[in-house]
């Protein structure tokens, strides 16, 4: 019943959507000339063979595919990959990070004409979707052309359980959809299988596969000769209040390290401009990556508006803070900084880590702040004593070794579905 109404809602909302992605358009929010894609049209032909077809809504969850990706082609080398995301930022991204082979498409938007002009010309083999985000639409279609599904790295919150509870007819015929399962975490796995998954399995964290972020040689020789004399610490993966928030913080530590340098690395290096005008109204000194601006010794931030650079300054950085974490946003990933030997400084609410960072507590590898007083003395203790910063990254570094294997777990599930492939 519910997803009748979702799918006739979808039909009658036509024009509001088209409105709506319109505006998302001219924000800079959708790729100025591959917006097609949002609508199922590819200009890219189809591969000959079998195709394996991932989805990761955004930046975070394309990257854990990454190490996925590259064991597919190495296990099944005729099988072609096609890799969707639904964000700007995302597709950036991979267009820097993913295999010269690999297809990578905008997802269509959760509309019918969308979903099926989409699934007819890619017509996959086989369907593995990554973390959390389940298209209605979309995942219905694609079972009723008999394509195997698998929803990997699963995770959903309590809250989100209770929320699906409310829609159990819906969420019973999405998750029907999915051949096969495989949740971060057993509590994940319990609610997946309480909400009516068939295959439900623990395996493990995707995200600890990954390997470090990759880095330009030149890139970090220069950038480190430019730094060398300056004391350093980096705010990561930043939202927006948060660089303000940092700025002032850089403000009270400058009193004590006269060459501070603060890096800022906002999530979404299109905000560069408004992050510029925020700061330089707190009187800071701003020097900016997107436009091939290099520290100097008047600079107070390093603006770090740019893509793919996330390997470069974990490098760079002793410390790192990670964004998204003051307030209850969910966090960011601390397992790249420290798999880089970045010492790690987070705030209360890592909440979509929580597994990932009841490890890193349980073993003293990351240290957690509350408010600005705390954030203060935090990074003061860790800027004097090198010691005890460097036995901060140790630890971390193997907590994030830990699980090394859950990418050929994950591999030995899938099996089945991928020899169901032809190719």
């Amino acid at each position: 019943m519910i997803l009748s109404l979702y799918r006739g809602l979808t039909t009658i909302a036509a024009p509001l959507i088209s409105h709506y992605l319109q505006k998302r358009l001219s924000r800079g929010k959708e790729h100025p000339t591959r917006f097609p894609e949002r609508m199922g049209q590819a200009n890219i032909k189809r591969p000959n063979g079998a195709l394996i077809w991932l989805h990761g809504a955004s930046v975070g969850e394309a990257v854990s595919l990454l190490p996925l990706i590259n064991q597919i082609q190495e296990t099944y080398p005729k099988f072609s990959i096609l890799i969707t995301t639904g964000t700007v930022t995302s597709a950036a991204l991979m267009e820097k990070r993913l295999p010269d082979d690999v297809i990578h498409q905008f997802i269509p938007i959760d509309r019918l004409p969308y979903v099926n002009k989409f699934l007819n010309h890619w017509k996959p083999d086989f369907a593995i979707w990554v973390e959390s985000e389940l298209w209605p639409n979309l995942v219905c279609e694609t079972h009723k052309m008999g394509v195997p599904m698998a929803l990997i790295n699963a995770r959903m919150s309590a809250k989100s359980l209770k929320t699906w509870s409310r829609l159990s007819g819906m969420i019973t015929t999405l998750l029907a959809s999915f051949d096969l399962i495989l949740a971060q975490t057993e509590n994940d796995g319990a609610r997946y299988q309480k909400l009516g998954g068939k295959d439900v399995r623990c395996l493990g964290n995707l995200k600890y596969a990954s390997p470090a972020l990759p880095a330009d040689a030149c890139d970090l020789k220069d950038l480190q000769y430019t730094i060398d004399e300056h004391t350093l610490w980096l705010a990561a993966s930043t939202h927006p209040g948060e660089e303000a928030y940092f700025g002032r913080i850089h403000q009270q530590l400058k009193k004590q390290f006269p060459k501070l340098l603060t890096l800022i690395a906002p999530r979404h290096p299109e905000r560069g401009t408004q992050i510029v005008e925020e700061l330089h109204a707190l009187g800071l000194h701003v020097s900016r990556r997107s436009l091939g601006d290099l520290p100097n010794s008047d600079t107070d931030i390093y603006l770090c508006d740019t893509l793919g650079d996330m390997g470069l300054l974990y490098r760079l950085a002793p410390i790192t803070f990670m964004g998204k974490s003051l307030e209850p946003l969910g966090g960011q990933n601390p397992l790249e900084p420290a798999r880089l030997n970045s010492a790690i400084v987070c705030g209360p609410y890592m909440t979509n880590f929580a597994e990932i960072m009841s490890r890193f507590e349980a073993e003293d590898a990351i240290k957690i702040v509350s408010n600005e007083q705390e954030v203060i003395a935090t990074l003061t203790e860790l800027l004097t004593h090198p010691d005890e910063r460097d036995a901060l990254c140790e630890r971390a570094f193997k907590v994030a070794q830990a699980e090394e294997a859950v990418l050929s777990r994950m591999m030995d599930a899938l099996k089945p579905l991928f020899e169901k492939c032809k190719g």
